[in-house]
């Protein structure tokens, strides 16, 4: 590599990493990072053409439009009544198991970030309804929180994923079916593998599991959660059996989930406004968050940076599965300091080209990378799951890191089995033809 381009390397990995300390916002540190890369091969003038460019073109698809639309339907869904339906049929599954109340939150967060689309969200709407609960019965509550913070991403690894549809679009076209169907397994796996310790440590704390439900009520709750995960089988559904695309999917969930509003009187019109403003408000961030990083992902590729890191990977190993340890120790690290999105519009450009040259097929790397990013919102110091946890909850986060490290390294057994077993993520797309 010439000094010519590994000068604008340079430029970027400086300028990004101390933007991002002196705390300038990641979208802002990541145009301004590239603009700085691109003044070192061309005048300024260019330099911000370029970028402008690369940030229009790259916010100029279709596809994008899907990512407003779940916000809509999660929103409805946030304010229409969805979680304490999908804890009353959460209880009904998990109530008989040990720390009845932290089991039950675990489950109920997988079900509402699914048809969410957002970690945040369920931790604030699982976490709210059920921490009073926990308080009640004596739970601790950086246990509670621990409980909550862990468990809130697995609905992001769970069709339909916002997440999914960012990887397509960076990754060069990677079928968004074929990776809502790969989502699947793992996310159920990221569930169990935070439910196993929780019962251990449910039953060394001591917390006992509910009192048996009449078969009245288990009926009466399932039934009435139906409707909401109906939206899973209506827009996954769809996509799959070639109805509609993906984006045309987000806007019939939005729809439905109107509809689901209305029949449950739960939404009032005032509240649509809130809704629009809010949606409008979480685009705005990620469109720009998507745009500056395809301009950083264009400087990377001119400056040589995918190279360099392939290089780096392959003068180590040029076996897969040593490079696919090493990409997720990466990952993880990093994981603690970038959030979901700018962490997959980031690493799949350096990391994607690499992966697949040894074999990795692209679907599987998405399913890896998004379940690393899901644990790092959820990891001190920066997660964004971890402050809306433990403000719910009340506790520090030093308080919340004790209880949180056995759950912690119990999805981390997930993620590396679901890294090294590829068929939990392939399967699926597999058997319904998306991919070979």
């Amino acid at each position: 590599m010439t000094g010519m381009e590994a000068s604008p390397a340079l430029i970027l990995s400086v300028a990004f990493i101390g933007l991002m300390a002196i705390g300038v916002p990641i979208s802002h540190a990541t145009g301004l990072a590239a603009i700085a890369a691109l003044l070192t091969i061309m005048p300024p003038l260019p330099a911000l053409s370029v970028t402008a460019q690369r940030i229009a073109t790259g916010l100029d698809s279709f596809a994008l439009l899907a990512i407003p639309f779940f916000f809509m339907a999660g929103s409805i869904m946030n304010r229409g009544g969805i979680a304490r339906r999908l804890i009353d049929c959460a209880k009904v599954f998990v109530g008989w198991m040990p720390g009845a109340l932290a089991q039950i939150t675990i489950l109920a967060n997988m079900m509402f970030g699914t048809v969410s689309g957002s970690a945040v969200a369920a931790a604030s709407a699982i976490g709210g309804t059920m921490q009073p609960l926990k308080d009640k019965a004596g739970y601790d509550p950086a246990f509670s929180a621990a409980v909550n913070i862990a468990s809130c991403p697995t609905g992001l690894l769970i069709p339909p994923s916002g997440a999914f549809i960012v990887y397509s679009l960076v990754s060069g076209g990677t079928s968004i079916a074929a990776l809502f169907l790969a989502g699947y397994i793992p996310g159920i796996l990221m569930g169990i593998s935070v439910m196993v310790p929780v019962w251990f440590m449910a039953k060394r704390r001591g917390y006992l599991p509910m009192p048996p439900l009449p078969m009245r009520e288990k009926v009466a709750a399932v039934l009435s959660a139906l409707p909401s995960l109906g939206l899973i089988v209506l827009v996954i559904g769809g996509i799959v059996g070639g109805i509609f695309t993906a984006t045309e999917g987000s806007a019939i969930a939005v729809v439905y989930s109107l509809v689901l509003a209305a029949i449950y009187r739960e939404l009032k019109f005032g509240d649509l406004y809130r809704i629009l403003v809010d949606t409008i408000e979480a685009t705005a961030v990620v469109s720009l968050m998507i745009g500056t990083s395809l301009a950083m992902a264009y400087v990377m590729s001119l400056a040589g940076i995918p190279q360099l890191i392939g290089d780096w990977i392959t003068a180590i190993s040029d076996n897969k599965y040593v490079a696919l340890m090493l990409v997720n120790v990466v990952l993880l690290l990093m994981g603690t300091f970038l959030d979901l999105t700018p962490g997959i519009l980031i690493f799949t450009p350096i990391f994607l080209p690499v992966l697949t040259q040894l074999g990795v097929d692209p679907v599987h790397f998405g399913v890896i990378l998004v379940f690393n990013m899901c644990l790092g919102i959820v990891s001190p110091p920066t997660g964004s799951a971890l402050f809306i946890g433990c403000a719910i909850a009340k506790v520090s986060i030093e308080r919340v890191t004790r209880p949180l490290i056995p759950i912690f390294l119990s999805t981390t057994m997930a993620l590396l089995v679901v890294t090294y077993v590829p068929a939990l993520s392939l399967w699926l797309p597999r058997l319904f033809g998306f991919i070979k």
